[in-house]
């Protein structure tokens, strides 16, 4: 008989980090409890069991819990071997996926910030430096994976997808937050990668909603007009 597994997320809506792990969860099937934490009074639970970080999202397996997002997808992979896989068999196939989703993950929301904290010449840089960013992603990844994009798995989001996605589908977002008129047309193969992901229904069922996301953004960066 199979093993019943309890499975908690501790997580919070807007964080895209979590959004990745409940894609994973959601692609392999696995039931799951969603806890939604208060990161500006955070519980007993998750300084518990992320005593390192103190940040989420947390994965509660049987009370044992796994931290950091790459990790948690990973585990998650290995752990359930129902649904679809999301990181190839290969190993030299695998180590280019964990190479670029770690370059993205190191390289996106930094080089994003410097975008939405600056301002005139600064600002044109930054853009400057974020389209060079996305660029070498870009013809990395339809380099190395010529036949997986999109989706880099083939039909089901892949591990790629859902670490691009998780992220990458809420520019808009922030963007219209902060008043940037970005040149998407210099990055085409990424945006509409990140655009066909959007429309996938499981990505667009988890994606937090964009008129809540904006309202959180410009919230946490003291965006909204002075009365």
């Amino acid at each position: 008989m199979e093993q019943k597994h309890d499975i908690k997320l501790l997580r919070a809506w807007f964080s895209s980090y979590c959004t990745r792990v409940e894609l994973a969860l959601k692609l392999k099937g696995i039931p799951y409890e969603s806890i939604e934490e208060d990161l500006r009074n955070k519980s007993d639970l998750l300084l518990k069991h992320n005593a390192a970080h103190k940040k989420v999202p947390v994965l509660l397996h049987n009370d044992k819990p796994v931290v950091e997002s790459l990790v948690v997808l990973e585990y998650i992979d290995e752990c359930w071997k129902n649904g679809p896989k999301l990181l190839p068999d290969d190993p030299y196939e695998r180590a280019k996926v964990r190479f670029w989703a770690g370059y993205y993950d190191q390289k996106y929301m930094a080089s994003m910030i410097k975008i939405l904290a600056s301002g005139g010449m600064e600002r044109e840089k930054a853009t400057e430096e974020f389209c060079e960013m996305l660029k070498v992603f870009e013809e990395g990844i339809w380099r190395d994976f010529p036949q997986g994009t999109p989706f880099c798995c083939g039909d089901s989001l892949g591990f790629l997808d859902v670490v691009v996605g998780s992220i990458g589908c809420n520019y808009r977002a922030f963007f219209e937050a902060f008043g940037v008129d970005y040149p998407v047309e210099k990055n085409q193969k990424y945006f509409s990668w990140i655009d066909r992901l959007r429309e996938c229904p499981m990505m667009k069922d988890t994606l937090p909603p964009h008129d809540k996301l904006l309202a959180k953004i410009k919230e946490k960066f003291n965006l909204e007009p002075k009365s």
